[in-house]
């Protein structure tokens, strides 16, 4: 289940792609797949495992061409390992809501992008949000470990954006469907599994994923902009120079190598 939309990322064959906070690598996957070079970063080590055995996996199908994945390691957002304007294109998707010094992170993403080159950001919408917090104190920090420490208005995270040196160009929400699931795990108890409306709907949901019919993505564009569980920010870092955008010097061995 994709929430960035590539083409508005403009992401092309051969670019350079930071994958932050990648999870267990959805984005980056599909990156491979587009054709770009990848490097994923999470600071989750179980997962920074499941991701590099993936990508193994795929290249070993013939999935992907191998030099289209450049590594996956283990790293800080707000504190990247990276050269300055390294990567043409940075995905963080629902991860800057988790991190107590945000704006560091946002700082550390402009940083390694290079000018004119894009991020693509994702966190989850204000009030699908609010309704998780007001029904479940578990649902987020400090009582669950790794819970949501901030919830976004479209408005803050633009703002934030902005005071990196980057220039917002546009956004829209994802993932409408998943609202009402949250909002049920956070009625019954986040933590619970063995609720049958809220198994019920997983099942739904996984149904969608794999089957993708027509009738509910007309559903989910519908409403995806009142109701979407995720808003999706696009935004360029302006050239310090306009009449050239300095490509990145290092070797990708050299990324996964620092």
């Amino acid at each position: 289940m994709l929430t960035v939309r590539f083409a508005r990322l403009g992401l092309a064959p051969g670019d350079l792609v930071l994958d932050a906070g990648a999870g267990f690598g959805r984005h980056a996957f599909e990156v491979a797949r587009l054709g770009g070079r990848i490097v994923a970063l999470d600071y989750a080590d179980d997962e920074v495992r499941a991701t590099r055995a993936t990508f193994g996996a795929m290249i070993a199908e013939g999935q992907i061409a191998p030099d289209r994945y450049v590594g996956v390691l283990r790293g800080d957002a707000t504190r990247l390992p990276f050269p300055d304007g390294t990567f043409d294109r940075v995905i963080t998707s629902e991860v800057l809501e988790h991190i107590q010094d945000d704006v560091a992170a946002i700082a550390e993403l402009a940083r390694v992008l290079r000018p004119g080159g894009t991020l693509a950001c994702t966190v989850p919408s204000w009030w699908p949000e609010k309704v998780n917090w007001m029904l479940s104190d578990e649902y987020h920090a400090p009582k669950s470990v790794g819970g949501h420490v901030r919830i976004y208005s479209e408005t803050e995270l633009t703002a934030k954006l902005r005071a990196a040196g980057l220039d917002v160009r546009g956004s829209h929400h994802a993932h409408a469907l998943h609202s009402p699931y949250w909002w049920l795990k956070c009625a019954v108890g986040p933590r619970r599994d063995d609720h049958k409306l809220v198994n019920a709907y997983k099942r739904f949901l996984e149904w969608d994923i794999v089957k993708q019919p027509r009738s509910v993505k007309i559903a989910e564009r519908a409403l995806s902009p009142v109701m979407g569980k995720s808003l999706i920010v696009y935004a360029t870092k302006l050239p310090v120079d306009r009449t050239s955008n300095p490509r990145p010097t290092a070797t990708d061995r050299e990324l996964v190598d620092a």
